[in-house]
């Protein structure tokens, strides 16, 4: 059994990099594309996975790993079923949370805003360009749903995968993209000694931000 002393113990120095107002830039989405292409180049594990945090009705948090999926200039996109508890959550408070972690940069970034559905004819482009399977992962599932099995999947999967080989394969209306298009993003890059560097970022108006230093 592992002891609480030991997890307490495990700890890891921050000296790979450093990050200054000598090498940030004004604008946050500019600055995330720049640590986006490093944590690809650097083959960080799934790069775009984010954890993404919602409301649920009774005002507590829900978060869960999803994966980003498209950047615009005005916010992240990502694509789920609409009737999944994450998209009823966000039809009912379009307040959410995004964090990206990158050990291996020893960074995360932090991003609160506001969600809203992308254009269907965005999200239609997108499902047709995934693989077969995941199309018709998308029509199989009733993602969030209490199901009593496995075997439902499995069998709404080879009714799909028959009923596609009759018929064209079309996005399903309750599966498309959200973005999110953040008030505020954080960059924290690991330093030694627990001094870490943290910028905030904070949107004054349309595509327009200022950021500050805060403290570790």
């Amino acid at each position: 059994m592992l002891s609480n002393e030991a997890i307490a113990a495990i700890r890891k120095d921050y000296t790979l990099k450093e990050f200054d107002d000598s090498n940030i830039l004004a604008n946050p989405m500019d600055q995330f594309k720049i640590w986006f292409k490093e944590a690809i180049d650097a083959a960080v594990n799934e790069p775009n996975a984010m954890s993404l945090a919602t409301i649920k009705q009774d005002g507590t948090p829900s978060s869960r790993i999803v994966l980003l999926k498209g950047i615009q200039d005005n916010g992240f996109v990502f694509y789920t079923n609409y009737n999944s508890h994450k998209g009823k959550q966000l039809a009912g408070n379009k307040h959410a949370a995004l964090l990206f972690f990158w050990p291996e940069l020893q960074r995360q970034v932090r991003i609160e805003g506001t969600v809203s559905k992308i254009a269907e004819s965005e999200s239609d482009a997108y499902f047709a360009s995934r693989p077969i399977e995941s199309q018709i992962g998308a029509h199989a599932s009733p993602q969030s749903e209490v199901i009593p099995g496995r075997h439902v999947l499995e069998e709404n999967y080879e009714k799909f995968r028959l009923l596609f080989d009759r018929t064209p394969l079309i996005r399903p209306s309750h599966w498309g993209g959200f973005m999110v298009e953040p008030k505020s993003i954080e960059f924290w890059q690991g330093r030694a000694s627990r001094l870490h560097d943290r910028f905030l970022y904070t949107k004054t108006q349309v595509l327009q931000w200022t950021h500050t230093r805060l403290a570790p």
